[in-house]
């Protein structure tokens, strides 16, 4: 029992932020004499004005209602928010602590698992990732063959109730390794289990299709509804094509098999990962797929690649006309890594991606691909209030976010790195190292 008295205390210890989540706005806000950065219709030299958390009116100037809080930008930059569109965030604090980790169950079928219920708003990576402009994040689940569903958190609440945007964003299934290769008892074994999993991929749709007919039977007696399956009742709005499919694959053969799958089934499919994407160009704009691709920076996937293909990827996607966002690698041990977002969309314009492109691929696409663009990723009237304010260009790694709103709620700008950046500054001051 003590041994398990340390442990709790050690996580809360680990796993909690001192900040205060922000109030509910409460008086109109207007931002004026500043770049207004819409992503959707440009840019706008003037001000913004917002109210109970909705973007009210952008315009080179507007007058100020009764008990308007005004801001003079001085020049500076407003942009929507940024948006994860994969995340472990909220659901790892220290991956090597097994204790702060709720991002996976056991077994290979869990469709009723919801990432929102278990996000920690309280995490010490969520600060950090705020302070470089990333607002919301698409949080995933990360095990098994059906992992589960994930939740559009936002990064700021009391509760994973007050911090979720939207749920469930979509049913998340990691696609089988497809490598043909058996050339050794290790590969056939690989093969094998792949084979397996393709074999009941198929048997889950066509039993989640039989289950949903079932539940719409009029003969079905009252008393049945007490027999239930949470499982298969959570599949239902994906075999009827209500929501998407987030398929984890990144090889061409995954790629295509997933397609194939997904057509042959009557599914709606996303492809997260996409390394290969560039390969596919074709059957993606043919079949309509979109992309969310994981890793800007990572090294090439085959040796005989060139060394930037991972780099230019993007700038492929978008010429070919793919529907593509970019993201970190979602997955849940590195999730402290999410906030290198924009560095990642600055690499990807560093080797042909529109400047523009590239930033609206981390906010106006992601949401669009997420199905929640009716409410954030530009700046349009009647949309979330969801933005920051930075001293320049946020994909420049020298640019500094000034203040972040979400909803309209004035959020809390410290974090872990600004207070250990005070505190050794301090020490070097007091070493007379530092002289300023």
């Amino acid at each position: 029992m003590k041994n398990l008295l340390i442990i709790f205390l050690f996580t809360v210890s680990i796993s909690a932020n001192e900040q205060i989540p922000a109030p509910p706005q409460k008086n109109p806000i207007l931002l004026k004499n500043g770049l207004i950065h819409t992503v959707s219709n440009g840019i706008v030299e003037g001000s913004i004005l917002f109210d109970k958390g909705k973007i009210l009116r952008i315009a080179k100037y507007i007058t100020p209602p009764e008990n308007c809080e005004v801001i003079d930008l001085d020049g500076k930059h407003v942009y929507p928010g940024m948006i994860a569109a994969v995340s472990g965030l909220g659901l790892v604090e220290i991956n090597a602590v097994a204790v702060t980790n709720d991002h996976s169950e056991r077994g290979d079928f869990n469709p009723n698992v919801r990432t929102n219920v278990a996000f920690n708003p309280d995490s010490e990576i969520i600060p950090t990732t705020r302070s470089n402009g990333i607002l919301i994040a698409n949080v995933i689940p990360a095990s098994g063959l059906v992992s589960g569903q994930s939740s559009v958190m936002m990064l700021d609440g009391w509760t994973w109730e007050n911090a979720t945007l939207s749920f469930p964003s979509g049913l998340h299934i990691n696609w089988p390794n497809m490598n043909s290769s058996s050339r050794t008892d290790n590969d056939k074994k690989r093969l094998k289990a792949a084979r397996q999993q393709l074999d009941h991929l198929e048997k889950i749709i066509k039993d989640a299709r039989a289950y949903a007919r079932l539940r719409q039977t009029k003969s079905r007696l009252a008393e049945d509804y007490h027999n239930e399956d949470l499982r298969w009742e959570s599949m239902i709005p994906y075999v009827e094509k209500k929501l998407p499919i987030f398929v984890h694959a990144n090889e061409v053969r995954q790629i295509e098999a997933s397609i194939s799958w997904a057509n042959r089934h009557n599914l709606e499919i996303i492809i997260v990962g996409g390394k290969d994407a560039w390969r596919t160009t074709d059957l993606l704009v043919k079949n309509r797929i979109p992309i969310i691709y994981e890793g800007v920076t990572a090294l090439p996937y085959r040796r005989y690649e060139d060394y930037d293909q991972a780099y230019k990827t993007p700038s492929i996607l978008y010429e070919e006309g793919v529907q593509f966002c970019i993201s970190d690698y979602g997955y849940a041990g590195r999730a402290e890594q999410i906030r290198n977002l924009p560095y990642q969309a600055s690499m990807a314009a560093s080797y042909g991606l529109p400047k523009k492109a590239a930033f609206r691929a981390v906010t106006l696409s992601v949401a669009e691909i997420l199905g929640i663009d009716e409410k954030v990723g530009s700046l349009d009237e009647g949309k979330d209030a969801t933005l920051f304010i930075s001293d320049g260009d946020p994909l420049e790694i020298r640019t500094n976010i000034i203040q972040a709103y979400i909803q309209g709620k004035k959020i809390d700008m410290g974090d872990r790195h600004k207070s250990l950046y005070s505190k050794y500054k301090e020490k070097y001051r007091q070493l007379d190292i530092l002289k300023e």
